[in-house]
Parts: structure tokens; C-alpha cells; sequence
């Protein structure tokens, strides 16, 4: 059991690492973080809205975080590297970070719920569907669902293309959990296909059945290229009867 107790010990590092900066980088609009290991030691790899705040001034700030994340816990040779996320409306945890500031300063739930859809759908993304959950409007806890666009909930594609963010409100009558999630405008679906005229398919088939099977061990690769090789006949020509193929046969 060493080796697993070794890997339940090095994620449970790096999901307190996790919490860690996103409490210490709110300001800067935490997106997310990449924990590599390298020869050279730890690469931690911080994506954030505002990068300027994490890296400080003359990179004062980013110092003090890679001595806490080397002392604290416990990374050997940590290097701290801070990029700028491209489209904050499509960073799933800066959304949800985003909508429980809002419920925090007394925007109404579904006002900030339908606001924060309409963001992301107008920043091109496929879906978008935002869970609000805790006591909303009594004393009662309560779920909301927002969904717009379309969302894949199981499966590989969830895995693949949808990315999710979480956050927590903390409010007078408790707290109210915040989950967004976002799929990718480039998300492309198994289902989807792309239909090509008959011209284009005898072009890419060779092509297609060279990366299926090695040309030295397949003679349908080697019919499909004399296929698409040959030369159109002529306009106008007529193809010889069935008795003149006998006789040059």
C-alpha cells in the first residue's frame, strides 16, 4: 500500500496548495493552477486575471509565495510561474468566484444566476450551467439551477471539454455554494460529422486508409490509391461494350 498511500498523500498536497492560493491571489481573479515536476524541481504554473497583483512590485509578492509553497508545503525547489488567462468569461472558477462576490454584496440570486449565463454565452461558449445552493430565500436550504446552451453532464466529453469552478458566499444566513460550469467553444462532439462530396473523399481515402494500415500489408490500400490515381476518362467517351472487353481480355 505504499505506493498509493504515496499518491492519496501527493494530490491531498496539492488540492491544500489549491486552497491555499485561492484564497492568497482572490484579488488578482484566481483561474486555476498546474503542479508539474520537473528535473529541476516544481513548476507551479498560476492562471490569473490580473497577473500584475500575484507577481507584485520588483516581484516582491511572488517571492513571499514561492518560500510559503516551499515551507509550507513541503514542494522541493518550486518555481512560480504566473500567466494571464485569455478569456475570463470562459475560466469556469473566476465566473464562480465572480457570482459568489455578487450574492456578497446583496445582488439578488437569480439576477446574479441569469447574469452570469448571459456573460458566458455571449463570450461564445457552447454551454453553460450554474448551480446556487444554500438558503437562498428561508430558512430552508434550496437548490437553483441556470442552464443556457448545451452542456454534457457524463461521459468522456464532460471530462474533455467541460471545465468547472467553484466557490462560497459567505452571507448572514449561512453560506451558499457557487458551481459554474463551461464547455469549450471549440468543444466538437462525437456525434458531429463533417459530410464531404465525392470528389474530396476519393482525395483524402488513400491518405486515410495509409495511417489505418501500412501499405506493405494491405492490398485494399494499394486498390484505393490506383483508384484515385487513375486518369478521368474523356468527355464524350463511351465505354467499351462488354464483347470488346473480352476480346482484350
Amino acid at each position: 500500500m505504499a505506493n498509493e498511500r504515496k499518491f492519496v498523500t501527493e494530490n491531498i498536497r496539492r488540492v491544500l496548495l489549491k486552497e491555499y492560493l485561492m484564497k492568497a491571489v482572490d484579488r488578482a481573479g484566481f483561474g486555476g493552477v498546474e503542479v508539474q515536476r520537473t528535473p529541476m524541481g516544481t513548476r507551479v504554473t498560476l492562471i490569473t486575471e490580473r497577473p500584475g497583483i500575484v507577481i507584485g512590485r520588483r516581484g516582491a509578492a511572488i517571492k513571499t509565495l514561492t518560500t510559503t509553497i516551499e515551507k509550507d508545503f513541503k514542494f522541493d525547489n518550486p518555481q512560480v510561474e504566473v500567466q494571464e488567462v485569455d478569456n475570463p468569461n470562459l475560466n469556469a472558477q473566476i465566473m464562480a468566484e465572480k457570482l459568489a462576490f455578487a450574492l456578497e454584496r446583496g445582488w439578488h440570486f437569480r439576477r446574479a444566476g441569469h447574469s452570469t449565463v448571459r456573460r458566458v454565452m455571449d463570450s461564445g461558449a457552447r454551454g453553460c450551467h450554474v448551480v446556487i445552493a444554500g438558503k437562498l430565500t428561508g430558512e430552508r436550504h434550496r437548490t437553483e439551477k441556470f442552464k443556457e446552451g448545451y452542456i454534457k453532464f457524463c461521459g468522456e466529453p464532460k471530462l474533455k471539454f467541460v471545465r468547472q469552478g467553484f466557490a462560497v458566499a459567505k452571507l448572514k444566513p449561512g453560506v451558499i455554494g457557487v458551481k459554474v460550469e463551461i464547455m469549450a467553444p471549440d468543444a466538437r462532439l462525437p456525434d458531429e460529422t463533417d459530410v464531404v462530396s465525392a470528389e474530396d473523399a476519393v482525395k483524402i481515402m488513400p491518405e486515410m486508409v495509409d495511417k489505418i494500415m501500412p501499405k506493405e500489408e494491405s492490398a485494399l490500400a494499394d486498390a484505393v490509391r490506383v483508384d484515385a490515381e487513375a486518369e478521368p476518362a474523356p468527355e464524350g467517351a463511351e465505354e467499351p461494350k462488354a464483347e470488346e472487353k473480352k476480346e482484350a481480355s
